[in-house]
């Protein structure tokens, strides 16, 4: 079972958080398997519906059989120990994916479609800053899981 990460990006993401993704993944080593996928941006084309929409049926398809996770700042607020919760429950099951939407977010399908919908914090933030935000939360949490001394109560 494996964590995943399927986020809406350009394939040109900032090297500062290609870096800090890269250096999570490589601390959660093989305790946590990961994968992350990129579901190209769709050009805009005066819709921003039908953007959501699109972006969103190719990241439903890319879920398989995992549970999905949307992350969407209307999403359900979790703490530390939620979050915690969240990967462990999702884990049992099998894969857990979590979905990044592109710049207007994710369609109401795919809200529909997940097995929770949740926000990372209140504020909103940049997409790539959420996206870093993602990874330093899994592997807190896998620490946490594993009683590793980086997260202190």
């Amino acid at each position: 079972m494996k964590v995943r990460v399927v986020r809406v990006d350009s394939s040109k993401a900032p090297a500062w958080a290609d870096a800090a993704v890269e250096g999570w993944r490589k601390r959660l080593g093989r305790g946590l398997p990961t994968d992350e996928q990129i579901v190209p941006i769709e050009p805009f084309r005066g819709d921003v519906e039908a953007v959501r929409s699109a972006e969103s049926e190719r990241v439903l398809r890319m879920v398989g059989r995992g549970r999905l996770v949307a992350l969407d700042e209307r999403g359900e607020a979790v703490d530390t120990a939620g979050f915690v919760q969240l990967i462990a429950t999702g884990r049992a099951s099998g894969d857990l994916v979590f979905a990044l939407g592109g710049p207007y977010g994710h369609a109401q399908s795919l809200r529909d479609a997940a097995w929770r919908v949740v926000k990372l914090t209140d504020l909103v933030l940049a997409h790539d800053v959420a996206r870093v935000v993602l990874w330093e939360q899994i592997y807190r949490a896998q620490a946490i899981a594993t009683g590793s001394p980086y997260h202190h109560t």
